[in-house]
C-alpha cells in the first residue's frame, strides 16, 4: 500500500487536534495529527502500543508518571493500556504508529468491508 502526500483527508479528533490516517496494513497503522498550539490532549489509555515522532513544534507529554517537554526530532513510545495525554506548547505535527490496528482510525470504506 502506497499513500502519496495529499492536504486532504483530515478529521477533527478533539477541539484543536487534527488526524489523518496515512497508512496501515495487518498489524499497524501510522497516523499524522497536526497540534494546534494550547490544545490539551487529555489523559487516556487505550490497548495499542503508541510509538511517535514530532516532525515539528514543542508538545509536553505526560507517560505514565513521566512527563517530557518534546520538540521537533524527539521519539517516544507508549505502550499499550499506560495513560497518557499531552498539552499542545506550539503548532505541532506528529506521526505515530499503532499497533494493533486501531480500528477506529481505519477509513470509512475499510471500516464497512
Amino acid at each position: 500500500m502506497f499513500e502519496k502526500h495529499s492536504e486532504n483527508g483530515y478529521r477533527l479528533a478533539i477541539k484543536g487536534i487534527e488526524l489523518k490516517t496515512r497508512v496501515y496494513g495487518e498489524k499497524t497503522l501510522m497516523a499524522e495529527f497536526r497540534l494546534t498550539k494550547d490544545s490539551i490532549l487529555p489523559r487516556h489509555a487505550h490497548p495499542h502500543e503508541q510509538t511517535g515522532y514530532l516532525v515539528k513544534g514543542h508538545i509536553r507529554l505526560s507517560i505514565g508518571t513521566e512527563k517530557c517537554d518534546a520538540q521537533a526530532g524527539d521519539t517516544w513510545c507508549i505502550p499499550g493500556g499506560v495513560e497518557h495525554g499531552a498539552e499542545i506548547i506550539e503548532d505541532s505535527v506528529a506521526v505515530e504508529v499503532f499497533s494493533p490496528v486501531r480500528e477506529d482510525y481505519l477509513p470509512k470504506a475499510k471500516k464497512n468491508e
